[in-house]
């Protein structure tokens, strides 16, 4: 007789669960924006497209060089400029770079670190059954104690070379001792991350509540300026500034010294200002370098760069005269300086109080602070050795009362090319030296009185300034840490042995890659074995 035994049919499974798309995209596309691996290419993309903004001149640093490097490239200027090329760290596309790389490093740093404190918080692992499968392994050695006095002196070796350690009893009366270190390598790889975040930070806000202006400041009591926006050459405000918000100072340059190599090439730099800090207050000399800024409150002044500033002093025909000092700007290394001087205000008849606009005069040339004793066009020297100057005159309409803005370092040659400033001089620049005079051909006369020298100053408040600074230096400190650290685990068991004493044998796994781990193992070792092998 066969029996059949009967059983329930199994239910049916339920049916799966139809996950939305949408959020699987989501949440696929959130794992691989906060995976290290994009961290890192989204970190060299931003290091790659900061490059342009150190090939390309920036407008907000120095508009005359994005002039002329539209004057030079006139076809490729207007298509770098659509690409943000001379606002790179204001264009879309960094700041789209920046802003994923600070996702990327807070969705990928936060959970590490959560990790990395429960770990710390996890006792080390009991010694696995088989210890000659690590890669580290000593074989039993006998020792005269019992295994829990064994254990406890094992324990106390290790904790002298900083092993976190946790002593267990087996059921079978054998002993273990789990020992781990390097933690901080871990330590070092977060603190990197998270000071890397501090200066991004740093300089994201840094850009929303500092400032930043350039200033050509000419020697003199009479050439001062004071902290305003309509006082600087160039000039940015972060978006949480207003002008309002600029602190009170004033400077005026009174010395300037410059040294250089007999090849020509600086030695050093020093310009003496006064300073005042408060309305009404006084006024305080200080000397600041290129490498030391002068440091005010809210502010910080850097020295950038210097030239020669002419000065020349026009006789019209009507025996007036005006002054103007007027910087000429380095074009190379030893300092060859081009420069324009406009004297729209002259030739004012005084029977009619009234201007001729087409009797104003210009005058552009080229200033060699060591003229080439072999006739060439260039300076020798970028000291004032054996100054000249090379003047070309213009008369007629400068262009200047048309509302329109200019460059102050170059005629507008729109009104040259019309025929309204036309060149009165003759074919060949007039030669000056300090002190002597040039009589044009309608009577008026120029006079090259001399020079003063000129600084150009950088005046920059970064609020966040600190932040950045510290977050460098722990990122420094991190990258150390996680360069020295190596994690690795030891095991010891020590079992006990018929009649009196113990058996003790060790393993070791390193967690990363360790070259003197098999070394260390052996000191260890030996060190809980009692034998000079193990003296640290």
């Amino acid at each position: 007789m066969t029996v059949v035994e009967e059983r329930p049919a199994p239910a049916s499974s339920p049916p799966p669960r139809r996950h939305l798309r949408a959020w699987a995209l989501l949440r696929n596309s959130w794992r691989q924006l906060t995976s290290m691996r994009t961290a890192l290419v989204l970190l060299f993309l931003l290091a790659v497209a900061a490059i342009p903004g150190s090939v390309l001149p920036q407008r907000a640093l120095n508009t005359e060089k994005v002039a002329a490097y539209y004057q030079a490239h006139p076809d490729l200027a207007p298509v770098l400029n659509r690409l943000g090329g001379f606002a790179v760290y204001a264009s879309p596309w960094f700041a789209a770079i920046y802003l994923l790389l600070f996702t990327s490093l807070i969705g990928c740093v936060v959970p590490r670190l959560l990790d990395h404190v429960r770990a710390l918080r996890t006792v080390p692992p009991d010694a696995p059954r088989r210890l000659e499968r690590l890669p580290q392994f000593a074989a039993p050695e006998e020792r005269p104690d019992d295994p829990a006095g064994a254990a406890k002196a094992v324990a106390a070796v290790l904790r002298k070379r900083r092993f976190r350690t946790v002593v267990r009893e087996r059921e079978d009366g054998s002993w273990t001792v789990s020992a781990e270190k390097g933690y901080l390598k871990e330590t070092g790889n977060l603190l990197f991350h998270f000071a890397l975040l501090s200066v991004l930070v740093g300089v994201g806000f840094g850009h929303w509540y500092g400032w930043h202006g350039n200033r050509l400041l000419v020697q003199g009591t009479d050439q001062g300026f004071c902290n305003s926006v309509t006082q600087y050459d160039e000039s940015s405000l972060g978006p949480r500034v207003d002008a309002a918000d600029l602190p009170f100072f004033c400077l005026r340059l009174t010395g300037f010294d410059a040294a250089f190599q007999p090849t020509g090439q600086p030695k050093t730099f020093e310009a003496t200002v006064d300073v005042q800090e408060k309305q009404d207050g006084p006024w305080r000399q200080k000397r600041f370098t290129v490498n030391d800024p002068l440091r005010l409150p809210h502010a910080n002044v850097h020295l950038i760069g210097h030239g020669y500033a002419v000065v020349l002093r026009y006789t019209d025909r009507y025996g007036d005269q005006q002054t103007r000092v007027v910087p000429f700007l380095p074009r190379d290394g030893m300092f060859t300086s081009e420069g324009v001087a406009q004297f729209p205000d002259v030739n004012i008849d005084p029977r009619t109080n009234k201007r001729d606009e087409n009797l104003q005069v210009g005058f552009e040339g080229v200033y060699l602070p060591t003229v080439d004793p072999k006739g060439g066009a260039t300076s020798v020297f970028p000291a004032e050795n054996d100054p000249t100057l090379f003047l070309t005159a213009y008369r007629g309409n400068l262009g200047v009362d048309a509302g329109l803005p200019g460059s102050v370092y170059a005629l507008d040659r729109s009104q040259i090319a019309t025929g309204q400033l036309k060149q009165v001089s003759g074919e060949r620049p007039q030669r000056l030296k300090p002190g002597q005079a040039w009589t044009l051909d309608d009577g008026t006369k120029l006079e090259f009185v001399g020079t003063r020298p000129f600084a150009t100053l950088a005046v920059r408040y970064d609020p966040t300034q600190p932040l950045v600074l510290g977050g460098a230096v722990l990122g420094l400190l991190g990258l150390m840490l996680s360069l020295s650290g190596h994690r690795r685990r030891l095991w010891f068991r020590i079992s006990p042995r018929d009649g009196s004493g113990s058996l003790m044998e060790a393993g070791g796994l390193p967690r990363t890659d360790y070259p003197g781990f098999d070394e260390e193992f052996g000191q260890v070792v030996g060190a809980a074995r009692g034998t000079d092998e193990g003296t640290p």
